[in-house]
């Protein structure tokens, strides 16, 4: 994600400014932004508009605040921290029956910005990447759950706990079928709030889980270096149509997994 923190901060009502570079090819298991309710313990130094929906004055939903976690997520109780990379995404017609998700799913929902990502198309071996993202421009909102991992059962806790995410995903719309089968639930600016209030019935958080607009999003074929995650630079976004020359190798056609912009 290239929109700098100092944006987010502003359009999501956070007060923090955490130290995150602009990235253009983020992986499993890298680091993302988070947006997540502001614990009850800190409620005390709430900031006006601080709500996750960048709307100021006063508001019944709770603060947020703007985290750096790992894509992936880590349940309290795993013995390992490897199981994070198994877990990016989580679909949410099962989010309320799988035990890695139904806890996070009550008490820890979360926001995750991107200004896009990426899907492929084509054969194997030789993928064309596309580029995703709103048709106005505008930041996308994941629905998203987190989790604090304090190390195996029986071990020294991890002072600081190991904050993780997962992004949920759903059936895809029109616009991405012919990508995809499935979507993340990019949350509309008006649920965001509920999603993020651990106070909002489970039932209620799942209703808001459903595809975007078939209009929201566009999509266009992009340059091929995306395909190698050592290259993290705008010209991963760059337009198929302004590549001059082919790019070969191993940038060409690599294993295909879910990335972030």
């Amino acid at each position: 994600m290239a929109t700098p923190v100092a944006e987010l901060a502003r359009l999501f009502g956070v007060p923090e400014r955490p130290n995150l570079a602009p990235r253009w090819n983020v992986a499993p298991t890298q680091e993302i932004a988070v947006i997540r309710a502001r614990p009850p313990s800190e409620e005390g130094d709430r900031c006006d508009g601080a709500n996750g929906t960048g709307k100021p004055g006063a508001d019944p939903r709770p603060a947020a605040r703007l985290v750096p976690m790992r894509w992936g997520l880590v349940p309290f109780w795993a013995k390992d921290a490897g199981i994070g990379a198994r877990l990016i995404n989580a679909r949410a017609d099962t989010l309320a029956e799988k035990p890695a998700f139904r806890e996070a799913l009550k008490h820890r929902r979360c926001l995750i910005p991107a200004d896009g990502f990426y899907e492929w198309s084509g054969a194997a071996g030789r993928k064309q990447p596309h580029y995703i993202r709103r048709r106005d421009g505008g930041l996308l909102a994941f629905a998203g759950l987190w989790e604090s991992w304090h190390g195996p059962k029986g071990e020294l806790p991890l002072d600081p706990p190991l904050l993780t995410a997962t992004i949920v995903t759903t059936e895809a719309n029109a616009t991405l079928r012919p990508l995809h089968g499935r979507m993340p639930v990019i949350l509309a600016e008006a649920d965001r709030g509920r999603w993020l209030d651990p106070a909002t019935p489970v039932g209620e958080a799942l209703a808001l889980l459903r595809p975007a607009a078939d209009d929201l999003l566009g999509t266009v074929p992009v340059s091929p270096r995306v395909n190698a995650v050592r290259n993290d630079d705008a010209a991963c976004i760059r337009p198929l149509s302004e590549e001059r020359e082919a790019e070969d190798g191993p940038d060409g056609g690599g294993p295909r997994e879910p990335r972030l912009l």
